[in-house]
């Protein structure tokens, strides 16, 4: 298969920087939020949307790894933070790519057990094939592809990309 880049290494930059300044003008007036990270490549997108927030904001954030098992979404989801940590706060759940729309309902249905000031979510693709009425908040692009089209992101410091296969 071949592999069409969508987003390189500077347009995923741009939009991170955008996402921040999205979710600073959705969280002004909070002193600190959580940005949660669904592991792998979502973490790795919260990092870097918590440094680009850090950048711009007087914000404080607190990064979160959120780890559930994609193929088994139901089994058991945890996180780097305690309830305690995240309860009573604005918090923004991240993932890199928005397929189906499964990982990303069954870790927004883990966060409201605990009450939330403000909840958002944030992706770099949306690829516009849910199964579930989720959506995000803010997002890098929006991509209409056909369900055998498959979209990677790759972080990969200097050579950043997601790619349509």
């Amino acid at each position: 298969m071949s592999k069409n880049i969508i987003l390189n290494h500077q347009e995923i930059e741009h939009k991170i920087k955008r996402i921040a300044y999205q979710i600073y003008e959705t969280f002004v007036d909070e002193e600190s939020i959580v940005i949660a990270g669904i592991a792998s490549n979502g973490y790795v997108f919260a990092e870097k949307i918590a440094a680009a927030l850090e950048d711009i904001s007087p914000i404080k954030v607190s990064l979160c790894k959120v780890t559930i098992h994609k193929q088994n979404p139901t089994a058991a989801i945890t996180t780097s933070l305690t309830v305690d940590e995240y309860t009573d706060r604005g918090l923004v759940l991240v993932d890199d790519v928005l397929n189906s729309g499964t990982t990303l309902i069954y870790a927004v249905r883990h966060f409201l057990d605990a009450p939330l000031k403000k909840f958002k979510t944030a992706v770099l693709v949306d690829r516009n094939h849910k199964k579930y009425p989720v959506k995000a908040d803010f997002k890098g692009i929006s991509l209409s592809t056909s369900l055998l089209e498959h979209v990677q992101v790759v972080f990969d410091n200097e050579s950043d990309c997601a790619f349509l296969s």
